[in-house]
């Protein structure tokens, strides 16, 4: 009798952490959207001054953008999205590595790049959501 007393009444399970509205890799492509801005502002003022706080704001939104990556990887992608999409590893890994290039360059083409990457994290999130 004390089993059933205590004993849980319903048993619950979720997919992940929080509901699954607050991810979505639109947080990391504004971010990427605004390194690639900074870039081709920089890369038309040579004012010093300008390009050193161009710079800095740049940095700043790069890491923004490998937070926001690093977290749909880590909270929000589960295993049966990486047997699914097996490539999503490498793809995870080649996006911080092309932001990381982007936080170090002023060519807007590595902003590009990383820009190009989250697209493809983009499609197979909103693919993941539709299952």
């Amino acid at each position: 009798m004390l089993s059933r007393l205590f004993a849980p009444k319903v048993e619950v399970s979720a997919h992940c952490d929080l509901p699954c509205g607050v991810y979505d890799p639109a947080q990391a492509r504004i971010e990427a959207e605004s390194v690639k801005a900074v870039q081709e502002k920089y890369q038309a003022n040579e004012d010093p001054h300008f390009r050193a706080r161009a710079t800095d704001i740049k940095e700043q939104r790069a890491e923004l953008a490998k937070h926001h990556i690093s977290v749909l990887w880590s909270d929000y992608f589960k295993p049966p999205h990486f047997e699914k999409y097996p490539e999503l590893h490498q793809l995870v890994n080649d996006t911080l590595k092309a932001l990381s290039a982007a936080k170090g360059s002023t060519d807007p083409a590595t902003g590009q790049k990383a820009l190009d990457y989250i697209a493809q994290i983009d499609k197979i999130f909103w693919e993941t959501k539709k299952a």
